[in-house]
C-alpha cells in the first residue's frame, strides 16, 4: 500500500514559488551583510583591536544580532521588496526595521550582562546593517537601469522640453529617466517662477521662463514639448500654446493628465496625451457644496429621465456619490441604459437601481411609475435637442419636449416630489428655433408648477450652453472630418457659442437643485463665448496639421433655426445672483397660466395634424416677432380675447 500525502498537497507545500531561488539568494546576501555588520561593530567599538576576552562572545553575539534582524525583516516584510525598484519608502522601512532589531539587541545586552558585550555594539551593528542593505539595493537598482539603458542605446532619443518645473514636471522627468525604453529624454525646463530658474531637477536645468522659449527652441535640438501644468485653466493653457506656436510652430506639443491623476500616483509617461480641445476650454472646476446636496439626495429615491444620454448618465454617476436609496434609470434607448447598468454594477454595486425603458410622452406609463416607485427627486434630462432636425420635425419637439415634460411636471406635483430639476439650454433664450422655443416653453411650465407646488416642493430649471463630448455636439464631427482628411465644415466664420464639459454641467444641476429656491432658473457662469472657427483651427493644429493648408475649412451657411450668437439670459432676467460663485439666477417673469395651457393645447392639436406652420406660429418662431409672456408682472387687458392673449403669451 502506498503511503504519502494526498494528491495536490505535496505540490502545494513543496513546490517553490516563482523567483524562489532569487529570493533565497537575496536573503543570503542580507544575512551576509548582517554578519559583516556585527563583526564590524566589534571592530569599530574597540578601534580595530578586539580584546582577547571578547573573542568567545563575538560568535554568539553576532548570531543573536542576526536572529533579531531576521525577525524584524519578517515583521516589516523587507523580504518582499523589489531591489531594482527600491524607493525612499523602502529605505524608510529598512531603517525602521533595523532600528527595531538594534533596540531589541540592546535590551538583550543590557538584560544579560554576563555576555560582557558593550551596549554600544548593537547600536553600531544596526547602523552598519542599514547602510549595507541600502548600498546593496541602490546598487541593484543602478545596475538594472544601466542594463536597460544598454538595450536602448541603438534607438534615437527624442529631446523633450518641459513647460512647468513643478511636481508634475519633476515626476515626468523621473519617469523618463526610469524608463529609457520610451525613447524620451528631457533636456530642459522652462518655468516662470524666478526661484526655479537656474536650478536643476534630476540633473535637468531650468533654463528660464516662457519668454526664453524661442531661445530654447532656436538651436533645433528639441523634438517635442510637454506641457506639465495640469492645474492650468483654459486661458493659461491657451497662452502657453500660443507662445509655443509663435516660437516654433513645427515642434509638436502634448500635455500632462490632471493633477488628481498625478497625486494619486497613476501618472506615467504612457499617460501623456495630445492637447485636446477640452484642455483649451477648461476652467477652474465647479466646486460642490456637498453637505447641501447630501441633504436632499441621501436615502432618497431619485429618478433621472434620459438616463442613458450624456448629461443623464453623468448625473447618475454624480448622484451615486451621495448614497441614494434607489435610482430610477428612465430612458428610451435600451442599449444606453444597458451600458449604464453595467457601469453601475462595476463601480457602485451598493446603489440599488431600477431600469425603465419608456417615453416621457406616455403618461399612462409615467403614472404607473410614479404610483409604484414613488420618486422623491426627479432630474429631467430627456429631450430632443438637435436644432436642424427639430426644424424638420416640429411635431416631435412638441410631443417629446413639451407634452412629455408637462406630464412629468404634473405627476411630480401630484405625487409630491420634493425636488424637480429641468435641464434646459441657452437656445431657450430669445429662441429662433423650434427646439429652443419648446425648451423655453418647458421652463415656463416648470415655473408655473412652482406656483402650484406644496410647501417643501422645489421646481427649478438649469440652463447651460453647448456640452463638449455630448451626443450631437460638433467636436466629435470635427475630429472625424480631420481624421478623414477634411474638409471641416463650419456654418459661419462668426458663429459664437458657450462651451462647458459634461461633469461641469452635471455638477451645476446638482448644486442648483440644492439651492432650493422654488421656481427659479439657474445659469452657469461659463466665461467668455468662443468662436467656433477658432475651435476648429485649434483642433486642426492639435491634430498635427495646418488649417487651410493640410486641412481645408468650408463654410456651409447658417442652418435653419440657428443663431449666430447664443445668449444665457434675456435683458429682463439679468443681474440675479446666488451664494454660489459660478451660478446665476434668472429673474422671474410673470406667466399667464390660462394662456400657457391654451397654447399647449393648441400646440398638441397642431402637432397631431403635423401642421408645422401653426406650431411655429404658436411658438413664436414663424412670424416677424415672437410672442411674449406678461412682462414686468403686468396684468392682462380685461377686454383682450383668449385667442389674442394666447398669441401674445409665451416666450421672451
Amino acid at each position: 500500500m502506498r503511503v504519502g500525502l494526498p494528491p495536490g498537497v505535496a505540490g502545494r507545500w513543496f513546490k517553490p514559488e516563482p523567483f524562489f531561488f532569487e529570493k533565497l539568494a537575496r536573503g543570503l546576501i542580507d544575512v551576509g551583510i548582517w554578519i559583516v555588520a556585527g563583526l564590524g561593530a566589534y571592530v569599530l567599538r574597540f578601534d580595530f583591536a578586539v580584546p582577547s576576552d571578547q573573542h568567545a562572545a563575538v560568535v554568539g553575539t553576532v548570531a543573536a544580532f542576526v536572529c533579531t534582524k531576521l525577525v524584524a525583516t519578517l515583521v516589516f516584510q523587507l523580504h518582499r521588496q523589489n531591489w531594482v525598484k527600491v524607493s525612499f519608502r523602502d529605505a524608510r522601512a529598512i531603517g525602521v526595521a533595523m532600528a527595531s532589531a538594534g533596540a531589541a539587541a540592546w535590551l538583550l545586552v543590557v538584560a544579560l550582562p554576563v555576555a560582557n558585550v558593550p551596549p554600544s555594539v548593537p547600536l553600531i551593528d544596526a547602523l552598519l546593517a542599514t547602510m549595507g542593505m541600502l548600498v546593496v539595493r541602490s546598487g541593484a537598482r543602478w545596475l538594472d537601469d544601466r542594463s536597460r539603458m544598454r538595450f536602448t542605446t541603438t534607438r534615437r532619443f527624442r529631446n523633450v522640453l518641459i513647460v512647468g518645473a513643478g511636481e508634475a514636471g519633476a515626476t515626468l522627468v523621473r519617469e523618463m529617466q526610469r524608463h529609457p525604453e520610451t525613447g524620451m529624454r528631457a533636456v530642459a525646463f522652462v518655468d516662470d517662477d524666478p526661484a526655479k530658474i537656474g536650478r536643476t531637477i534630476s540633473r535637468v536645468p531650468v533654463v528660464g521662463g516662457l519668454k526664453q522659449l524661442p531661445a530654447a527652441l532656436a538651436h533645433g535640438s528639441v523634438d517635442e514639448i510637454l506641457i506639465a501644468i495640469p492645474s492650468a485653466d483654459g486661458r493659461q493653457l491657451r497662452s502657453v500654446v500660443d507662445r509655443i506656436r509663435a516660437a516654433n510652430g513645427d515642434v509638436p506639443y502634448r500635455t500632462m493628465p490632471s493633477l488628481h491623476d498625478l497625486l494619486s500616483g497613476t501618472v506615467t509617461v504612457s499617460r501623456i496625451r495630445e492637447v485636446g480641445i477640452e484642455d483649451l476650454l477648461r476652467r477652474p472646476p465647479v466646486k460642490l457644496d456637498t453637505d447641501s446636496i447630501l441633504g436632499y439626495l441621501q436615502g432618497k429615491t431619485v429618478m433621472v429621465t434620459g438616463a442613458g444620454g450624456s448629461i443623464g448618465s453623468e448625473l447618475v454617476r454624480q448622484i451615486c456619490r451621495f448614497g441614494p436609496k434607489r435610482l430610477i434609470l428612465f430612458g428610451h434607448g435600451e442599449n444606453s441604459i444597458y451600458q449604464l447598468e453595467r457601469e453601475l454594477d462595476r463601480h457602485w454595486p451598493e446603489v440599488p437601481y431600477s431600469s425603465v425603458i419608456g417615453a416621457v410622452q406616455n403618461v399612462v406609463r409615467l403614472e404607473y411609475l410614479f404610483r409604484t416607485m414613488r420618486p422623491d427627486v426627479v432630474f429631467h434630462a430627456a429631450a430632443h435637442k438637435h436644432v436642424p432636425l427639430m426644424e424638420l420635425n416640429p411635431e416631435e419637439a412638441v410631443f417629446n419636449n413639451v407634452v412629455g415634460s408637462r406630464s412629468l411636471v404634473d405627476l411630480s406635483l401630484k405625487y409630491e416630489v420634493s425636488h424637480f430639476v429641468n435641464i434646459s439650454t441657452d437656445k431657450a433664450v430669445n429662441p429662433t428655433s423650434v427646439m429652443g422655443a419648446s425648451k423655453r416653453l418647458v421652463e415656463l411650465v416648470v415655473a408655473n408648477a412652482a406656483r402650484l407646488a406644496s410647501p417643501g416642493q422645489v421646481f427649478v430649471s438649469v440652463r447651460f450652453g453647448n456640452v463638449l463630448g455630448s451626443r450631437g455636439s460638433a467636436i466629435p464631427l470635427f475630429k472625424q472630418q480631420i481624421k478623414d482628411g477634411g474638409p471641416v465644415t463650419v456654418t459661419h466664420p462668426d458663429m459664437v457659442r458657450y462651451f462647458m464639459t459634461i461633469p461641469e454641467a452635471s455638477k451645476l444641476v446638482l448644486q442648483a437643485s440644492a439651492l432650493g429656491r422654488n421656481g427659479e432658473t439657474y445659469i452657469l457662469d461659463m466665461g467668455e463665448p468662443v468662436r467656433v472657427l477658432d475651435l476648429v483651427r485649434d483642433l486642426i493644429r492639435l491634430s498635427g496639421f495646418d488649417p487651410d493648408v493640410d486641412i481645408a475649412i468650408e463654410f456651409t451657411g447658417v442652418r435653419p433655426g440657428e443663431k449666430m450668437v447664443e445668449e444665457l439670459m434675456t435683458e429682463q432676467e439679468k443681474d440675479g445672483t446666488t451664494e454660489h460663485e459660478k451660478i446665476f439666477v434668472a429673474r422671474s417673469i410673470a406667466i399667464d397660466p390660462d394662456a400657457l395651457d391654451a397654447t399647449i393645447r393648441s400646440l398638441v392639436d397642431a402637432a397631431m395634424r403635423s401642421d408645422g406652420v401653426e406650431i411655429r406660429r404658436l411658438l413664436g418662431t414663424g412670424g416677424p416677432a415672437p410672442a411674449v409672456v406678461l412682462a414686468d408682472g403686468g396684468d392682462r387687458d380685461p377686454g383682450e380675447s383668449s385667442d389674442d392673449r394666447r398669441e401674445r403669451v409665451l416666450l421672451n
